[in-house]
């Protein structure tokens, strides 16, 4: 059966992807409760190995992303501009697989 991203649960210590990649990903909004983090990747732009606390995802724009997961297992992750998909924690290092520009949206549960 293929691992998905979008339903995955695991173990790990937490990277934030905000410290780990300030290019990539800034805080637009944080109380006691969620912490929005804005997503923007450019064209074939890859990142470092971190992860994602529980949360929905709130695609900008459309999108075509390879997963690389910490075991180095490879998934490749598509959505369409509009779509929200809740995902569980995981840990991955993710790369833009498109000649365009990519945004999302990300709202994290404390």
């Amino acid at each position: 059966m293929k691992r998905s991203a979008l339903a995955r649960k695991e173990t790990f210590k937490l990277i934030d992807p905000v410290m780990a990649d300030p290019k990539h990903y800034s805080i637009e909004f944080e109380n006691d409760q969620v912490r929005v983090v804005r997503i923007k990747y450019g064209p074939n732009e890859a990142s470092v190995m971190h992860d994602h606390v529980a949360g929905v995802a709130v695609f900008i724009t459309d999108q075509k992303s390879e997963f690389i997961y910490p075991d180095g297992t490879k998934e490749i992750v598509s959505a369409k501009s509009g779509e929200t998909r809740w995902m569980d924690a995981f840990s991955h290092l993710p790369r833009n697989l498109s000649g365009e520009e990519m945004e999302l949206v990300y709202i994290e549960l404390k």
